[in-house]
């Protein structure tokens, strides 16, 4: 329901970004404390990462696919409305803005198994900046 309110009104997207964005960043801050004093690798899955603004990360891992491809997906498996689909699209960060950001792309244009490599291909990009910051490279 509240989708349906503000994905078509960007002063209603606004004001619900204002709310919630505010209390997310707090809890996220809470969380990365709790975990400041360990080794564990710590990560966040923002959807709207770029959005947010939010850019203290030790690397930006963004998962793409065509935009016709995302919204097939999302009609098909969820039962979205296409129109819908299109709205909540044009009131994301562009597929250019993401890329521009990532530090590394996962191709999420395949089918599950070629998922599957690009996330291990992934974690492994993920240790290697985990063993950076335990011997001081950056």
């Amino acid at each position: 329901k509240v989708a349906g309110l503000v994905f078509g009104d960007p002063q209603a997207l606004a004001d619900l970004n204002a709310i919630t964005w505010p209390a997310v960043g707090a809890e996220i801050a809470r969380r990365l404390s709790d975990e400041a004093e360990s080794d564990h690798v710590v990560i966040l899955d923002i959807p709207l990462l770029v959005e947010s603004g939010r850019d203290n990360v030790a690397g930006l891992i963004v998962v793409d696919c065509p935009e016709e491809v995302a919204l097939q997906r999302l009609v098909a498996e969820r039962g979205m409305d296409p129109d819908d689909v299109r709205r909540r699209m044009a009131a994301q960060a562009s597929r250019e803005e993401r890329l521009a950001r990532a530090d590394l792309v996962i191709d999420n244009s395949g089918d599950e198994g070629a998922l599957d490599d690009e996330v291990a291909r992934a974690w492994s990009w993920i240790e290697s900046l985990s063993a950076q910051s335990s011997t001081g490279v950056s």
